[in-house]
């Protein structure tokens, strides 16, 4: 039974996953992953099969044997429709994935624009620090491109109170990462922001 419903969150059939919690089947229950159907669903973006699961109760922060969660991961891929519906039934802003980063770090790594304005508008630390000694601002600039999506996720981070001179683990601050990269844009961004 936990199998079908696994199963139908990966083909989006809202309606055998109805007819399965009617029945009572567990809602959390894993597979070998350790992953639930919401994350299942979520892994696919398969957002008719992520508001039916989630409408019925199931646990957006639940975490797979590598500690994604549905929430943390439809931030860091940009899912956006599911990540509201996370946000709006109980996400835990300060969960982290195996990295120790919030879900705004890989967003805005990934250069997701409405991801990363979703999440900051939601509260998530802006200034967070992951295992690799980055934040988001950092991941934006070393990981990113330098192009136009990356430019708009340094500026809304940094209105969002980003801390435009916190440096990474080897005492290289955002500019000086900016600037070794070339990105010009990005470095007269932060030198605005008053970077040094």
């Amino acid at each position: 039974m936990n199998e079908k419903l696994l199963s139908a969150a990966a083909g989006n059939d809202v309606a055998t996953i109805n007819a399965l919690l009617a029945t009572g089947v567990e809602i959390d229950a894993r597979n070998a992953a350790g992953e639930t159907a919401l994350l299942v669903a979520t892994h696919a973006n398969n957002v008719e099969a992520a508001r039916a699961l989630i409408d019925a109760g199931a646990d957006v922060n639940a975490k797979d044997r590598i500690n994604d969660s549905p929430y943390l991961y439809a931030g860091a891929r940009g899912h956006l429709e599911i990540l509201k519906m996370t946000l709006t039934h109980g996400a835990d802003l300060r969960s982290i994935n195996r990295y120790g980063g919030t879900a705004l770090i890989p967003a805005s790594e990934r250069g997701h624009v409405e991801t990363v304005r979703t999440l900051i508008e939601a509260g998530v630390d802006v200034d967070h620090v992951n295992n690799l000694n980055w934040t988001a601002l950092l991941e934006a600039i070393i990981l990113g491109d330098g192009g136009p999506r990356h430019v708009a996720i340094v500026k809304l981070l940094l209105y969002a109170g980003a801390d435009v001179n916190l440096a990474d683990g080897d005492g290289v601050t955002p500019l000086e990462n900016a600037q070794r990269r070339g990105f010009s844009e990005i470095a007269n961004v932060l030198l605005a922001a008053g970077a040094h």
